[in-house]
């Protein structure tokens, strides 16, 4: 958070310290520029911890959610297989838009900043659809993909 401040200034950080998100967002949503620089200091906090993580884990599997993905090839190379959670478009729209009371327009020029969704399914090692709001439905998915990587 310190270099964020130093770089992007104060108005970026919360009164208890963390990102002020909804600030950023709209940031990096208007000067493209900016989102690269974020990335620049986030990324390599990252990617330390991804390496702090899996050297000292013991665990059978251990799960990264890395949203960026597709877009930062540098994190493939560091996983032994890509889940991808897929729905449909208008799926994500309602969920964003249930979650985070985002207007349609804000939603889709999100949704346009990120890699496509052809691109997601086409890094996926597996890919669990999950376009139903059921939970038990998405835990028989999880289930079965626990087995498959043997745990």
């Amino acid at each position: 958070m310190p270099e964020i401040a130093r770089v992007f200034g104060a108005e970026f950080v919360c009164a208890d310290g963390s990102l002020n998100r909804q600030r950023m967002r709209e940031h990096v949503f208007a000067c493209p520029a900016s989102r690269r620089l974020l990335e620049g200091i986030v990324h390599p906090l990252i990617e330390h911890e991804i390496r702090r993580l899996t050297s000292c884990s013991n665990a059978k599997c251990l799960v990264f959610d890395v949203p960026l993905l597709v877009q930062s090839p540098r994190w493939r190379a560091q996983l032994d297989a890509v889940v991808v959670v897929d729905c449909s478009h208008a799926t994500q729209v309602r969920r964003v838009q249930a979650r985070s009371g985002w207007d349609v327009p804000t939603i889709e020029a999100a949704i346009r900043s990120q890699s496509s969704r052809e691109q997601r399914l086409a890094a996926a090692d597996v890919t669990i659809f999950n376009d139903t709001d059921s939970p038990e439905r998405l835990r028989e998915e999880v289930e079965q993909l626990s087995q498959w990587f043997g745990i």
